[in-house]
């Protein structure tokens, strides 16, 4: 028995010196270490790793380090050039390929699209808008960048649907480095593209955008398919990954789309039935199916935060103008909002618990529309805090209303 101890005992110490070493490395990274320098320290000292000490390892550094969440962000592409070669992939899921329909086979079925997307086409127009910078080479870009911003439904899937399951288990590291690092790319696209529509003839700052989206976009294929992936593979539930399926139509998809809809072979997953129960307010009673149809019918989206920051609502109506799944509730809202904008989010929950605000208004133009969101602190008859609502409104059609209308259309 003591031998068996004292092996468990070396094997522990084995993985907390891994881990100390892991630690070292990216440190060195942060800290302005040459990639060549630590890539040779990292093979000597590491071997293999699996995608599951990638994902304890950024959020140590995050948690344990108090390294930002930015600065992780920043050494993510750098340090994925490391650990290329070196993930263990017997740790991987035993299923090499998921079944048609399958979250993970549709997220891979995009990235061999984004990869051509980018690998074959923009790389193609990228070389002739190098050699000669005419208006056809630039506008061959702009086509091919107008398609890649469709890239922005893969994330916005993975972000909204997938980050909550993992962040369920404790996995925050990858979700939230992940997340900025989506919204860098989807910047990044953006101001090439303007730069292209608005070329000043600045050749070298085009090119060098350009390289930054080229690259980042398939590091972040590499990312998903190496170590995301997998290590949700072996981490969700069938249902789980039902549930995923289920919602993804709501969100859309990037350059192609399942062609069947999967169904695991030992059941189908129930949706829930309406409860038919009354519920008595002080002004009248409604059945929760009523209610329900109520919500969905106004014309605005709401969401309702609990005291403890906890997402435990949101209506659902025909045309919500931020993408919401059922994935979101019971997630905290800090992890339903990208990282640069969690501060802003921290802030105005501490004005509402505080007593210093009661509301907050902000309007943005958002595609199409002139957008007004509203916050409410919500507190009982003795102004206790109870959560905060978020009311969200398309208010482009209000501000064309002039003069009166007083007879039915």
């Amino acid at each position: 028995m003591s031998e068996i101890i004292n092996n468990r005992e070396q094997e522990e110490g084995k993985e907390l010196n891994r881990k100390d070493m892991l630690k070292k490395i990216m440190k060195d990274l942060h800290d302005g270490r040459s990639v060549d320098e630590v890539k040779a320290q990292f093979e000597e000292a590491v071997g293999n790793i699996t995608v599951e000490e990638i994902s304890k390892l950024e959020q140590a550094l995050m948690e344990e380090e108090g390294i930002p969440v930015e600065e992780v962000q920043r050494l993510c592409s750098v340090h994925a050039s490391i650990f290329k070669g070196s993930i263990d992939d017997i740790h991987r899921n035993t299923q090499d390929e998921e079944p048609p329909g399958h979250p993970v086979h549709t997220f891979k079925l995009e990235n061999k699209e984004i990869d051509y997307l980018v690998n074959f086409k923009l790389k193609l127009h990228y070389e002739k808008f190098e050699k000669e910078a005419t208006d056809e080479a630039r506008w061959k870009l702009i086509e091919d960048l107008n398609l890649l911003l469709d890239v922005d439904k893969h994330y916005s899937r993975k972000e909204n649907l997938l980050f909550p399951y993992l962040e369920k288990y404790g996995i925050y590291g990858p979700t939230k480095v992940m997340w900025g690092v989506d919204d860098m790319i989807r910047a990044g696209i953006k101001e090439v593209k303007k730069k292209l529509l608005h070329y000043d003839g600045n050749k070298q700052a085009v090119l060098d955008d350009l390289d930054y989206v080229m690259r980042e976009t398939v590091e972040m294929i590499f990312k998903e398919e190496n170590i995301l992936f997998p290590m949700a593979l072996n981490t969700l539930t069938e249902d789980e990954w039902v549930k995923i399926a289920y919602e993804s139509d709501e969100i859309g998809y990037c350059l192609t789309s399942p062609t069947v809809e999967w169904k695991p072979e030992r059941k189908e997953v129930q949706e829930s039935k309406w409860a038919e129960g009354m519920i008595q307010f002080e002004t009248g009673n409604v059945s929760v199916k009523q209610l329900e149809a109520i919500m969905n019918h106004l014309p605005i989206d709401i969401t309702f935060i609990d005291q403890d920051d906890v997402v435990r609502y949101f209506s659902h109506g025909k045309e919500r103008i931020f993408a919401r799944t059922k994935a979101v509730i019971g997630r905290t809202v800090q992890n339903c909002h990208p990282p640069k904008s969690v501060h802003l989010v921290e802030q105005l929950l501490i004005d509402f618990k505080s007593g210093v605000k009661d509301s907050e208004d902000f309007w943005i133009q958002f595609k199409d529309k002139f957008v007004y969101i509203r916050y409410f602190a919500v507190r009982d008859e003795n102004g206790k805090y109870m959560g905060t609502l978020e009311f969200t409104q398309n208010i482009s059609p209000i501000q064309d209303i002039e003069g009166e209308k007083r007879m039915l259309s």
